[in-house]
């Protein structure tokens, strides 16, 4: 069974930068589409980029794909999402998954990480 554990989240200031990372257990990983995904408060979870096992293919929502950036490095089981021009309200926790579409919903995925917060202040 395959495990992703995120990190690089934290606590930056409006017009910040962060990248997140998310690795795998297992060198399969580097087979499978990933996604990020985030989670506000109060709201419903949002699919926010997606990467294809080779990393030649990726999607994006809309409203955020000038700001943020998906890549992979699969000799190291690695999914990166870096976040630039952070605003308030990309606060929320952020998860990456494995197993589903690209460009699939948050549904659509198999394994999950356990999320890692990012906080934008003001």
């Amino acid at each position: 069974q395959v495990q992703l554990v995120e990190s690089g989240g934290g606590l930056v200031q409006a017009g910040g930068s962060l990248r997140l990372s998310c690795t795998a257990s297992i060198r399969t990983f580097r087979f499978a589409n990933v996604g990020w995904f985030r989670q506000a408060p109060g709201k419903e979870r949002e699919s926010v980029a997606a990467i294809s096992g080779s990393g030649d293919s990726t999607n994006y929502a809309d409203s955020l794909k000038v700001r943020f950036t998906i890549s992979r490095d699969n000799a190291k089981s690695a999914v990166y999402l870096q976040m630039n021009s952070l605003k308030r309200e990309d606060t929320a926790i952020y998860s990456c998954a494995a197993g589903g579409p690209l460009g699939g919903r948050a549904d659509d995925y198999r394994v999950w990480g356990q999320g890692t917060q990012v906080t934008v202040s003001s």
